[in-house]
C-alpha cells in the first residue's frame, strides 16, 4: 500500500480530535458519512486493481469502460482536494464538478450508488461571519473541535472553550484551577483513580480537558449551544433524527464560531453559529431540517430560506403537514 493511498482513505475517515472516534465507528465512519466512506474505499480500491464497483452498472447507463474512466477522474480529483472531502455534500459537489461534461444520467446515478446529494438538494450558503458584531451580540467566541456525541439535536449542541481564550482565562474558577493542577501532578506520577476523581469534579464544574490531535492537554469550558432562530423536529418527532444526523455532519470535528447573545431559560447559549464560513442555521432551513422559529426571530431571510425549502419539498416539507415542534412540546406538557 502506498502512501498515496493510505492518505486517500485515511484522510477521509480519521477524526480530527482525541475522543472522537469512538462514536464514528471502526474506520470513523457515521449514519451521515457512510457514502463518503464507500466512495473513499472504492478509489482506493480502483487504484490497486483497475476495478470499478461491483453493482455500478445497474444505477448508471455508461459502459464499465467509461465507468474506469470516471474512477480514474475522481481518484485525482479526490487526491488533488485539499483537504479531501468529509461529507456527503463535499463528496457531491467533488462528483458533479468532475464529471460535469458527462451524461446527467450517469452523474445522478453515481451519486444514487453511493446514497449522496443529487445535484438539485444542495444548497449554497450566502451569509459569511459578520465584520462586525451585530447588534444585540454579547460576545464572540471560538470552541474547539466538536465531538459528534456533543449534537443534542437539530438545534443544539455542546461545544468547549479553551480556557487560553481571553475572556475565559480571567473567570475560570479557583477550585477548578487548582483541580487542573493536582490533576495534573496526579497524572505524572500515574495515580489514575485520583486524576480521574480530580477531572469528574472539573467536569462537574462546568469544565473538561480536552485531548487535541497534538497530544496537547487543553481545559476548556462547556457551552451549551441553542441555534438562534430555527427550531428542529425533537427526536421522538418524525424527521427527528434526519435533523440531528444532518447537524451532525456539518460541525462534527469543527471549530466552531459563536456569537452569543444571551441565555435562554434552560441556561443554553442562544447564538448564531458559523462553521468553516457556512452560517449554520441558513444550512438547516435550506435543506428543510428545521423551521423558522418566529416567536423569537422575526429576520426575513430565515423566513426566505425556510420558504425555499418548503417549495422544493425538501427534508421535513416532504410531508404534507409536519407537526410544528414547537406545537409538540406543548401537548406533551399537557398530556403530562
Amino acid at each position: 500500500m502506498g502512501n498515496a493511498l493510505r492518505f486517500l482513505y485515511g484522510q477521509c475517515c480519521k477524526p480530527s480530535a482525541e475522543g472522537d472516534s469512538g462514536s464514528l465507528g471502526p474506520h470513523g465512519v457515521s449514519a451521515s458519512t457512510v457514502g463518503v466512506s464507500a466512495l473513499a474505499h472504492d478509489l482506493f480500491n480502483f487504484e490497486i486493481t483497475s476495478q470499478v464497483p461491483a453493482g455500478l452498472s445497474s444505477h448508471v447507463v455508461s459502459s464499465r469502460k467509461a465507468q474506469a474512466k470516471w474512477c480514474r477522474k475522481l481518484l485525482e480529483a479526490w487526491k488533488e482536494a485539499q483537504p479531501p472531502p468529509r461529507t456527503p455534500e463535499e463528496a457531491s459537489r467533488l462528483i458533479i464538478n468532475t464529471l460535469k461534461w458527462h451524461q446527467k444520467a450517469d452523474v445522478e446515478g453515481l451519486l444514487t450508488f453511493y446514497g449522496l446529494p443529487l445535484p438539485h438538494t444542495l444548497v449554497e450558503t450566502s451569509v459569511e461571519v459578520p465584520a462586525s458584531l451585530p447588534h444585540r451580540v454579547q460576545f464572540q467566541f471560538q470552541t474547539l473541535p466538536v465531538d459528534p456525541k456533543a449534537v443534542a439535536d437539530g438545534d443544539t449542541i455542546s461545544v468547549y472553550v479553551s480556557t487560553s481564550d481571553p475572556r475565559e482565562s480571567c473567570s475560570v474558577p479557583q477550585d477548578v484551577q487548582i483541580a487542573a493542577v493536582e490533576r495534573s501532578a496526579a497524572r505524572a506520577v500515574r495515580d489514575y483513580a485520583r486524576a480521574d476523581a480530580l477531572h469528574q469534579t472539573i467536569i462537574n464544574s462546568g469544565y473538561r480537558v480536552i485531548y487535541l490531535q497534538n497530544g496537547e492537554e487543553v481545559l476548556a469550558r462547556k457551552y451549551r449551544i441553542r441555534l438562534r432562530g430555527i427550531d428542529a423536529p425533537e427526536g421522538l418527532m418524525p424527521h427527528g433524527k434526519e435533523a440531528t444526523e444532518e447537524l451532525r455532519s456539518i460541525v462534527q470535528g469543527k471549530m466552531l464560531t459563536v456569537l452569543a447573545y444571551g441565555q435562554d431559560q434552560y441556561g443554553r447559549c442562544v447564538g448564531d453559529v458559523y462553521c468553516n464560513g457556512i452560517f449554520v442555521q441558513e444550512m438547516m432551513l435550506k435543506k428543510g431540517m428545521a423551521w423558522h422559529y418566529v416567536a423569537y426571530d422575526q429576520r426575513a431571510e430565515f423566513a426566505k430560506w425556510e420558504k425555499e425549502a418548503r417549495a422544493k419539498r425538501l427534508g421535513l416539507w416532504a410531508s404534507r403537514n409536519p407537526e410544528e415542534p414547537w406545537e409538540w412540546r406543548k401537548n406533551k406538557r399537557e398530556a403530562a
